[in-house]
Parts: structure tokens; C-alpha cells; sequence
């Protein structure tokens, strides 16, 4: 294992904090704390811009490689995270709405909001090889609570797979379209089931890691090595692990404590991007291939 210090790429202009009061969301997770962004949900999309989503007051903004941000959508909601679906719809998950297409600077449609179990409040969302959309659900679901859920959106049709998570967050799907990766954040969790769904019911579910300190995982990424990257929410840092759950790199940041996000660069499998929502700095870090 290898323990490395990220370094500082770019950061939330000063210009683009929010200045007004507090958001509902900001009130209920935050009570009585400034706030004046909570960045989430890293990607790159296939010109280079990373994007990420500004939880309490509804912006989305993508990054372009030299580090320049642009606001590029504001709603009337809560995104947690949106990906670019395979059509080129810009798909998001927002806590207060449900699952959306974001269709302007400012709109949105609505494409579910869990009819037969209405969402607790979603929370993470990834893309599989196959073009399936898993989600999840957290509300604010915890080990005294543990009813947090993960979805799959497949071809226009919604399936819940999992509903006894204690905060489910994060999620991830391995390279070759095998595993699914959930972050359970109130557990200190990430588990581990195969994207193989039996006909009815839920899946058969692992524990693949089990982590310590902090609050507890929270973005999940894999690279095309099968390498997994968490988040470490509340700890200032970010763990990566091959296929196996062995530690390769433990990743510090050299300043901030709330690590919402991780992404690998497609275009370098190695470069890890990590975000700290306490300050809006996105850091990043080399992670060297483990001695055998």
C-alpha cells in the first residue's frame, strides 16, 4: 500500500459562491453552517470537461481541462449527481424531484419518481458498459434506519434491487459490466452483488470492504483495471483497491475533510480526481500500478 498526498488542480471561483441564505437541503444536513456549495458526483465527459453537481442550490458545472468552471444549468431542485446517458441526454438524480433529464439552463422533466415506492431522496447514479442506469436512493436512511434502496433503469423500465441499505450513496459498476459496488455510508460499508438480477426479488449482497473512520464511504469510481476508488466522507482522504479489496493507495488531502466524490481521467486510468465539498477544491493524484 501507498500513501500519497494529492494536490490541488482547481476550485469554485470565488464568483460562483453562493451568496444568499441557505437551502432547505443546506438547513436540514448542515443546521446553523455557512454554506456556499456542496460539490458532488465527478465525471468526465468525452471532451476532457469534468462536472459536477452543487447539491444545495441546483447548479451544475462542468470544468474544462484547463481548470476554467462554467455554471451550465441552475434548477428549482437538488441534484446529487447527473451523468450523460448513452442518447446524449443529460440524465440527473435530485433529491427532492426524483429521476430528471435536465432539458435547458433552468428546466427539467421529470422521469420517475418512484410511482409504486415513491423515492426517499436519491442520492448517486452510474452508467454500466451496458448502458443500464443504477441508482440509489438514501433519503436519510442509517443503521437505526436501514431501508435505503438501489435501482436499475433499463430500457425504460425501473426495478428496485435493493431496499435495506443504511445509506446508500455512492455507486460504482466494475469494467467488465460484472458488479455492482454500493456505498453504505452509515455502515462504514461498501457492498458488493452481481449485475446478473435473479428473476424476482432481491440480489444475493457481499460485504467487499469494510472501512473504518469518518463518517463512512461516499463516491464510489472504478478504472479499466477493475481498481475501485472511495470516497472517505467526513476523513479528508480517498482509498483505492484492485478487484480484489486489497489496498493499493490511501489518498490524503491537504486540506478538507468532507471527500463527496472520486472519477478516474479515461484518458489516464491512473489520474484519480478527488472533491472536498467543505471548501469546492478538486484535488487530484497519480496512483502508481502496486508492486507484485
Amino acid at each position: 500500500m501507498t500513501r500519497l498526498t494529492a494536490t490541488l488542480w482547481t476550485e469554485l471561483p470565488d464568483q460562483l459562491h453562493h451568496r444568499g441564505g441557505p437551502s432547505d437541503w443546506a438547513k436540514m444536513t448542515r443546521p446553523g453552517q455557512p454554506m456556499h456549495s456542496f460539490l458532488e458526483a465527478a465525471f468526465f465527459d468525452a471532451d476532457a470537461n469534468l462536472w459536477l453537481s452543487d447539491v444545495p442550490y441546483g447548479r451544475v458545472f462542468r470544468v474544462s481541462p484547463n481548470g476554467n468552471w462554467t455554471q451550465m444549468h441552475q434548477i428549482d431542485g437538488e441534484p446529487h449527481a447527473m451523468r450523460i446517458a448513452p442518447d446524449g441526454r443529460r440524465i440527473a438524480v435530485d433529491y427532492r424531484h426524483g429521476l430528471i433529464e435536465l432539458t435547458g439552463d433552468t428546466t427539467f422533466d421529470v422521469l420517475s419518481t418512484g410511482d409504486t415506492a415513491p423515492f426517499l431522496g436519491l442520492s448517486d447514479m452510474t452508467y454500466g458498459p451496458d448502458g443500464a442506469l443504477w441508482f440509489t436512493d438514501s433519503g436519510r436512511s442509517s443503521l437505526s434506519d436501514p431501508r435505503g434502496r438501489v435501482y436499475r433503469w433499463q430500457n425504460g423500465d425501473l426495478r428496485l434491487v435493493l431496499d435495506s441499505v443504511p445509506y446508500s450513496n455512492g455507486i460504482a459498476v466494475s469494467p467488465d459490466n460484472a458488479w455492482v459496488y454500493v456505498a453504505a455510508t452509515r455502515a462504514n460499508q461498501v457492498w458488493k452483488f452481481s449485475t446478473r438480477l435473479p428473476a424476482d426479488g432481491a440480489p444475493m449482497v457481499g460485504t467487499y470492504l469494510h472501512l473504518s473512520g469518518g463518517l463512512g464511504p461516499d463516491g464510489l469510481a472504478c478504472n479499466p483495471h477493475g481498481w475501485l476508488a472511495v470516497g472517505q466522507a467526513q476523513a479528508g482522504r480517498a482509498y483505492v483497491f484492485d478487484a480484489l479489496g486489497d489496498l493499493i493507495a490511501d489518498v490524503r488531502l491537504p486540506r478538507g475533510l468532507w471527500t463527496t466524490s472520486v472519477t478516474f481521467d479515461p484518458a489516464d486510468p491512473h489520474r484519480l480526481i478527488i472533491v472536498d465539498a467543505q471548501y469546492g477544491g478538486v484535488f487530484t493524484c497519480h496512483i502508481p500500478t502496486p508492486r507484485t
